[in-house]
């Protein structure tokens, strides 16, 4: 008897440390496993989302940053909420409450024109690679929490258009072999019904070639690039924006080339953000650190190949380090809103012809596995409201980029 109570002892104990073992995770991906080559600031977030989605079965889009000119407009509303409440508060006139109460016409709901709101979607593993086979009846979207039907769907199959908008100001002209290797990377990798116009801007904005699939004329547009002064981003993004790329149907993306700094644009940084996030195009900046030749001390061939020179190459800042932080910290926010806001990435590649040309390489990988999916809202809205979107898919541990809002027109 003493024998058999001991041997279910045994059991029961071994049964009870496996099955601690198996509820084990893993910290740190093992090399060579789904999660290896994730980022660490990428790991935590997505491990948490994919033990989510494991368990629920499904995978949802994640919340991008929030956009700078949404957050300041909050707070600009929440202050003339305050204000007005003061006032009311205040103001106790007779004939106020005997005077027919209006509708604030802050708080009226507009009946507006309803239009397809059309998403570019990126899917992918969670070990990063993309995944082609989804149709139409795997994607579900919600707008404010609430189902909209799925009215248009676009294949990765579909071509693409693209415009490639690139930076020619003093502050990059160090850089011209790898801005124009990198270009001409993201080229190569078109296919043969893929589209591309190439716009340059210093203080201007010029069109070298327009919509194109000729290799060999879009790269010879490319090879022409002359830098000059002063820097209109803002203007060039405008341009791209409105002039150009809201024309076309289909997938569609704006390939940004810049470092960041305005010097010259009439455009403005808040109503450059608030059209891309009105547009159905997406965009991807590729962002080139100048700050050290910006400066005087990078000499255009790496940390303090040549001594400092007095100066800001291409006019940026006042002559101040700390002036010219600051616009380059602006910059890269302005880079990371256009992203934010249109369902893109930001790319921070190393300045050298390779890291270009791996930058522009991985977009024109993006752009040809980007799905397309539309819908048009159900529930009626005012202009100006901010409309929040979720898009599921129906498998789990699954990474949904897109864009996560948009603005009412």
């Amino acid at each position: 008897m003493k024998r058999l109570i001991l041997c279910m002892l045994i059991v029961v104990g071994t049964v009870t440390v496996l099955s601690a073992q198996s509820g084990r995770k893993i910290r740190n991906p093992i090399p060579g496993t789904a999660s290896a080559g994730v980022t660490p600031t990428q790991t935590a977030t997505e491990e948490a989302d994919a033990a989510k989605t494991a368990e629920i079965g499904f995978s949802e889009s994640a919340t991008n940053q929030p956009v700078s000119i949404f957050v300041d407009r909050e707070r600009r509303r929440s202050n003339k909420s305050s204000k007005k409440t003061e006032s009311e508060t205040k103001s106790k006139a007779p004939e106020a409450q005997t005077k027919p109460a209006d509708v604030d016409s802050e708080d009226e709901v507009i009946k507006v024109e309803t239009n397809l709101i059309s998403l570019p979607v990126t899917v992918s593993t969670r070990s990063g690679s993309y995944v082609p086979s989804l149709s139409k009846g795997n994607f579900k979207i919600f707008e404010d929490g609430i189902e909209q039907e799925v009215a248009y769907f676009g294949n990765v199959d579909k071509p693409f258009t693209a415009i490639l908008l690139i930076d020619v100001s003093g502050s990059t002209s160090l850089k011209i072999e790898q801005i124009q290797d990198g270009a001409i990377a993201f080229v190569n990798q078109l296919l043969p019904q893929d589209r591309v116009m190439v716009v340059s801007f210093d203080s201007g904005v010029s069109t070298l070639i327009e919509y194109s699939s000729d290799r060999p004329k879009i790269i010879a547009a490319i090879r022409k690039l002359r830098f000059g002064g002063g820097t209109s981003l803002f203007d060039a993004v405008d341009f791209a924006l409105n002039r150009k790329i809201a024309k076309i149907e289909g997938k569609k993306a704006i390939v940004l080339f810049t470092d960041g700094v305005d010097t010259t644009s009439r455009r403005s940084y808040e109503s450059t953000v608030a059209d891309a996030i009105e547009s159905d195009a997406a965009i991807f900046p590729v962002y080139l650190n100048t700050f050290l030749d910006a400066i005087g001390i990078g000499g255009g061939g790496g940390v303090m190949s040549t001594p400092p020179t007095i100066g800001i190459p291409g006019g940026v800042g006042g002559g101040s380090v700390s002036g010219t932080r600051e616009e380059y910290a602006r910059g890269r926010r302005y880079l990371q809103d256009l992203a934010n806001a249109t369902g893109g990435r930001i790319y921070r590649p190393d300045n050298s012809s390779v890291g270009l040309a791996t930058a522009f390489e991985g977009i024109a990988e993006e752009l040809r596995s980007q799905y397309e999916v539309g819908y048009y809202p159900t529930k009626e809205a005012r202009p100006g409201d901010v409309k929040k979107i979720k898009i599921r898919i129906d498998r789990p541990n699954l990474i949904i980029r897109s864009r996560d809002s948009y603005i009412v027109k």
